[in-house]
């Protein structure tokens, strides 16, 4: 976990063509995390190039008070969402009021996109070999456009240290919360996924869109079995087990969940085990051994082999970098999640 100060400055950059929505989510998100004396922890404010008068992807015009000198005092710069149109998404070119303005960032500053934010960093060279992602129905344009750039369209977002891109719209909620856990760890980051009533954690991996259809109305849901899982996640859970509970057949069950979820039980189980031993490893004590008891892995081996496969660093790695702000003698030791 970096050290941040006590309250963090974030800039959003709203420029002509920004769309009000997502331009809302970082104030909206950020504003929501707080200490355990409900003391804001970030400090976020919407800047222009020149201040005033910035129009919308609507039919409306919004009015900023701070110009782009907002932006070389951040520790984070966003650039939010714009409708792509214009010379910056014809020929992957800033002009020369942006481009001065994103030059004047300082090289520590974290900076973050959303959605079609990625061609104003990429326009500026930010993610020349790097990788990074955009909205999926932009994403063959977008690489065309920037072919340095390693574009996976298929993600919710990257984080590549200090520079993160996100796809679009929920998306950037997600990357905002994950920037949240980053810094503060997982009870903040829950806390104020609930106050903005979204999930609390959905993993950056995780694809962007499903292509089928809505599931028609069903007398039978998978609902209960998710929640009598999530309850028994420290046992042995087959899909045999799942489908016996949710009194289906294996093969109803697996369709129907499926369709409710997105994905197979077999990865949702993973995925609930996965968040279950982060929240462990952040907020308790307790061996690793133990941790891979409690969330179901069987073994450290086996939970060492996911954190490494999935985050390129063992738990206790994960464990200290988290706890790195709540102990100062761990900071010049804390290795990035």
């Amino acid at each position: 976990m970096r050290n941040y100060p006590a309250m963090h400055r974030i800039s959003v950059l709203a420029l002509d063509g920004v769309i009000p929505f997502d331009l809302g989510i970082p104030a909206r998100v950020f504003g929501a995390a707080r200490d355990a004396e409900s003391a804001a922890l970030y400090d976020v404010t919407t800047c222009s190039l020149s201040g005033g008068a910035v129009r919308t992807s609507g039919d409306y015009t919004i009015v900023v008070d701070h110009d782009a000198g907002a932006l070389t005092a951040a520790d984070t710069v966003v650039i939010a969402t714009q409708q792509p149109r214009g010379p910056l998404y014809e020929e992957g070119v800033a002009d020369q009021a942006l481009a001065a303005a994103l030059a004047a960032i300082p090289g520590t500053t974290r900076i973050m996109s959303i959605c079609t934010g990625s061609y104003v960093l990429a326009a500026a060279g930010l993610l020349d070999g790097r990788p990074a992602t955009t909205h999926w129905r932009r994403a063959e344009h977008f690489q065309r456009m920037f072919p340095r750039v390693r574009v996976d369209p298929k993600v919710l977002f990257v984080d590549d240290g200090r520079v993160l891109t996100s796809a679009g719209v929920a998306a950037g909620i997600d990357l905002c919360l994950h920037v949240i856990r980053k810094d503060h760890g997982s009870e903040i980051a829950n806390a104020a996924a609930r106050i903005c009533v979204v999930p609390p954690w959905r993993d950056g991996g995780q694809a962007q869109f499903i292509e089928r259809p809505l599931p028609a109305v069903a007398s039978a849901t998978t609902a209960p079995t998710r929640e009598w899982a999530l309850a028994h996640l420290r046992e042995p859970l087959t899909l045999a087990d799942l489908a016996r509970h949710g009194q289906m057949s294996v093969r109803t069950f697996t369709r129907r969940f499926r369709a409710e979820v997105g994905m197979s039980p077999h990865q949702w189980i993973a995925q609930q085990r996965a968040e279950h031993a982060r929240r462990l490893l952040e907020t308790s004590d307790l061996p690793v051994e133990s941790v891979a008891f409690e969330a179901g892995f069987g073994s450290a081996t086996a939970l060492r082999q996911h954190f490494q496969t999935a985050l390129g660093v063992p738990p206790t790695t994960y464990r200290r970098t988290f706890r790195a702000g709540k102990d100062p003698r761990l900071a010049d030791r804390a290795a990035p999640a």
